[in-house]
């Protein structure tokens, strides 16, 4: 994590803390980037960027939700050769 303090500087405790509510804000996520700008009222400004959460596709494949058909056996991998795939008609004349 990259913490940035701008218009003074902040102890160590005092970052600490600011990062721990941003983690209760966002669980399941980390702090890539955190800016501290304190202000002239005596506020602290907290921007930052969290890092992306990766994520499957997950389809509805004869059935069945996944992500990939690598588990399928040969008789399921031929029903998902053989479906027809319908378009959208969306208007008409």
């Amino acid at each position: 994590m990259t913490v940035n303090v701008v218009n003074g500087t902040m102890e160590a405790k005092e970052i600490t803390h600011y990062a721990n509510h941003i983690r209760k804000s966002n669980p399941g996520m980390d702090i890539e980037t955190l800016n501290l700008t304190i202000c002239d009222d005596g506020y602290v400004d907290a921007d930052y960027v969290l890092t992306p959460i990766p994520f499957e596709r997950i389809r509805r494949i004869t059935g069945y939700l996944v992500g990939t058909i690598d588990r399928f056996n040969n008789a399921k991998r031929a029903e998902v050769h053989d479906r027809v795939k319908h378009m959208n008609m969306s208007c008409c004349n």
